[in-house]
């Protein structure tokens, strides 16, 4: 009995949050950036079937976006300038589901099932919205950073924690 109260003391007392955003932008980076490498490989045959947005060229739009999927995604997973770089690939992801829902005319959106793709941008979205909010963690760039910055103005770390 004493051990299963170490076990569960264990498994829901322990936090490991900054391990959890490391594997969370870790694993957005590698989904995201192997979207934009699989389009940059078929950039001829997406280019055929790439909207254009905002009244731009379909070739600069699909450019632009792989450059977001790739780029965006090598920033978040150092954990570089972390909450600037998950503004362009949620909002591209918001767009996305926008022409997703907009090619469904035939279908209520609410009529999607699981496995047809209109879920896919939401995910990220949400994803991106949760880093967003939380920030990369300590195991990032973004915190050593700061912390050369804190130090560097002769300033303590408990600064640092109340951000």
């Amino acid at each position: 009995m004493n051990s299963l109260k170490k076990i569960y003391i264990r498994t829901t007392g322990y936090s490991y949050t900054n391990m959890g955003r490391l594997f969370l932008r870790l694993f957005v980076g590698i989904m995201m950036m192997q979207f934009g490498i699989r389009q940059l490989y078929n950039f001829e045959a997406a280019k055929a079937m790439f909207p254009s947005l905002f009244g731009i060229d379909p070739d600069v739009t699909l450019m632009l976006m792989i450059a977001i999927e790739i780029i965006c995604s090598l920033f978040i997973m150092a954990g570089f300038m972390t909450r600037i770089m998950a503004l362009p690939p949620f909002f591209a992801m918001m767009v996305a589901e926008y022409y997703i829902l907009h090619d469904l005319v035939s279908e209520a959106p609410y009529m999607l099932s699981w496995s047809q793709q209109g879920y896919v941008p939401v995910m990220f979205m949400g994803i991106y919205f949760f880093i967003m909010l939380v920030g990369p963690g300590k195991i990032s760039v973004d915190y050593f950073l700061s912390l050369h910055f804190i130090h560097s103005n002769n300033h303590s770390e408990s600064e640092l924690e109340e951000v």
